[in-house]
């Protein structure tokens, strides 16, 4: 059998629909899963164990006719058995009929007469749980899976190096991601806490525990992030993982993973690290699941610069 998922979005949007192929996986172990995600998301492939192959294509509206029929010929090609797709444009169901699928699963929409299997799409709970009521077009009724990662063992060793190199091995560590990435910036997603907030609650922490380090995670994305808290806080320590492999598992070394609303974020809930995230406008409820290991600091105005840094300081200790 030959299960292809459509999943566009960015690395996010990929990790929670993670227990959605593991399901499949699961449901149907002979299977070869392949999926189509935009360029920017393929890294995400690099933690998921259940899939074959990984196709691009800019779901965007970006790329034109030569792209499409392209993409089409590819999915005939592999003569699926089975599509499932989080896109809901009529588009994408056009491409799946076309492409003769016997299958054909996505949500109630404007795509719904290109369908064999409509399901319905219920937005106000998490995001995977969502993601996962795809597989009821498969009359796979199941609970959605807890969110995992399949970290490669070279990832887990550069981590352990990287750990010794900064010193943090023995002590554990507090991570910091506060970065945001070009995108969000570009449509304007409130997403980047002030960085004289993050100082406070860097200052604070050191004098609670002077010994236990805190280490900033520097993307290519988060010089400027870094820079400017690294100026009050010379002693931060700073990863800059090349992979998101690598960046797993430096996130399940730490003891405490701060960060905002963000693809560390999910990784962090994957790998089980007690993790602070803090929202702006997006609803916590629908990125994170209810877990004692999990707290969203949502902002009661919706803007995430104004969470007080002692509404996080409460979190990390308690009070």
């Amino acid at each position: 059998m030959r299960i292809l998922a459509l999943v566009p979005g960015g690395i996010g949007d990929q990790i929670l629909f993670f227990p959605t192929l593991d399901d499949l996986k699961r449901y149907y172990p002979e299977a070869q899963i392949d999926v189509i995600v935009e360029p920017r998301a393929k890294g995400a492939y690099r933690v998921c164990k259940s899939v074959n192959e990984i196709f691009t294509y800019d779901f965007k509206d970006r790329t034109g006719p030569a792209d499409w029929g392209n993409l089409l010929g590819i999915i005939r090609d592999h003569e699926y058995d089975i599509a499932l797709s989080l896109g809901r444009r009529w588009s994408v169901g056009l491409l799946l009929w076309l492409t003769g699928i016997p299958a054909r699963i996505s949500y109630n929409g404007p795509g719904n007469w290109f369908l064999t299997n409509p399901v319905p799409l219920k937005t106000e709970q998490y995001a995977a749980d969502m993601y996962h009521d795809l597989l009821q077009g498969l009359g796979i009724n199941s609970p959605c899976p807890p969110l995992a990662v399949n970290v490669p063992k070279p990832d887990i060793e550069w981590a352990e190096k990287e750990q010794k190199r900064l010193g943090v091995q023995e002590t554990g560590y507090i991570l910091i991601h506060g970065g945001s990435s070009a995108l969000a910036q570009a449509k304007g997603i409130d997403k980047i806490y002030p960085v004289k907030k993050w100082q406070q609650i860097v200052r604070e922490t050191q004098q609670r525990q002077p010994d236990l380090p805190i280490v900033l995670v520097k993307g290519p994305e988060d010089q400027a992030f870094v820079s400017e808290l690294m100026q009050s806080s010379p002693n931060l320590k700073v990863t800059s993982p090349g992979d998101i492999g690598k960046l797993t598992a430096m996130i399940a070394g730490a003891n405490l993973m701060l960060c905002t609303d963000s693809a560390p974020m999910h990784l962090a809930v994957a790998v089980g690290t007690y993790t602070i995230a803090l929202f702006g406008p997006t609803e916590a409820k629908k990125l994170l699941p209810s877990s004692d290991r999990v707290r969203g600091l949502q902002s009661p105005s919706r803007s995430i610069a104004d969470i007080p840094p002692a509404d996080v300081l409460q979190q990390i200790w308690g009070g």
